[in-house]
C-alpha cells in the first residue's frame, strides 16, 4: 500500500506541495530553531522542499537535511540556496543520520508519516544516536482530535467549493493502530486528481515514552512556536527533547 513507502507521499505531492502550503507560518519555526541552532550543527528530518531549512541556512545556521523523496528534494534544489544545501536521500527512521548534531528537528506533523509505532520508536533511537551530549530533538505535531470520528470510522467532507474546482477529503480512521488514511480529491474541469495522505498520530505522552526509550528527556513543551503555554486546549505542540 502507498503509505508503506516513505518516499511515496513526496512523489505524489511534490508538484503542488508549496502552493498547497503557502499559508504555513515559516517565521515562527525559523526564529525558534535559529535560537537553538546557533553555533551547533543542525539536521532537519523530512526536509521536503526546504521551506524551513533554506530559511535557516540564509541566517547562517549550519544545517543539512534528509528526505525520502527525490521529487521533493528536486523542488528544493530549484530554490535560492537549494543547490548548496546538503541533503541525504533516505528514510529518517532507518538511514544513519551522521552527526553529531546539536539540534535535530521535524516540523508540520511529518513525524506522523511513520506509519507504525515501531518505526516511530526507531526514529527516536536513530535521532538519539546522532545527537551530541546536550543536543536537542524538536518536534512540531498536532494534538490528536479523534472526536470527528466518534460516530463512525469514515468521514467525507467538502474542503472547498469554487466555480471550477471542488476539493473533497475522504478519511478512514483505525483507532486500534492510531492511523488515518485520507484521500484528497480534486474535481475540476480538467478531471479528477487524487492525492493520498496517511498518518499514524501520537499523543504527547506516547512521544514522551518513545523519547525515554531512546535515552532522551523532555525539556520543554509549548503550545506553538511562539512558546505559548501548552494546555488541555492546545491543538498543537512543539516538544523539545534533550540528550542528557
Amino acid at each position: 500500500m502507498f503509505f508503506e513507502d516513505p518516499a511515496r507521499y513526496g512523489e505524489l505531492w511534490a508538484d503542488i506541495y508549496d502552493t498547497e502550503h503557502v499559508s504555513l507560518d515559516t517565521e515562527g519555526p525559523v526564529a525558534f530553531l535559529a535560537e537553538l541552532g546557533r553555533h551547533v550543527r543542525v539536521l532537519e528530518l523530512g526536509v521536503g522542499t526546504g521551506r524551513v531549512a533554506l530559511a535557516l541556512a540564509s541566517r547562517g545556521i549550519d544545517i543539512v537535511g534528509i528526505d525520502a523523496s527525490e521529487a521533493m528534494v528536486s523542488r528544493l534544489r530549484r530554490k535560492p540556496g537549494g543547490e548548496e544545501l546538503k541533503v541525504t536521500i533516505g528514510d529518517m527512521a532507518s538511514t544513519p543520520l551522521g552527526g553529531p548534531f546539536g539540534l535535530v528537528f521535524v516540523v508540520f506533523n511529518t513525524f506522523f508519516g511513520l506509519m507504525t509505532q515501531e518505526r516511530q520508536v526507531q526514529c527516536f533511537v536513530n535521532v538519539a544516536r546522532s545527537l551530541s551530549e546536550g543536543g536537542r530533538f524538536v518536534l512540531e505535531c498536532f494534538v490528536p482530535d479523534v472526536a470527528r470520528f466518534s460516530d463512525e470510522s469514515e468521514t467525507v467532507r467538502a474542503v472547498s467549493v469554487e466555480d471550477d474546482l471542488v476539493r473533497l477529503e475522504a478519511s478512514v480512521h483505525d483507532p486500534v493502530n492510531q492511523q488515518i488514511r485520507s484521500q484528497i480529491v480534486f474535481l475540476g474541469s480538467e478531471g479528477i486528481d487524487l492525492r493520498p495522505v496517511s498518518i499514524r498520530y501520537v499523543w504527547p505522552a506516547e512521544l514522551d515514552l518513545m523519547a525515554r526509550l531512546a535515552g532522551l528527556e523532555l525539556e520543554d513543551r509549548y503550545g506553538g512556536w511562539g512558546k505559548e503555554p501548552f494546555s488541555a486546549s492546545s491543538i498543537c505542540h512543539v516538544s523539545v527533547y534533550r540528550r542528557p
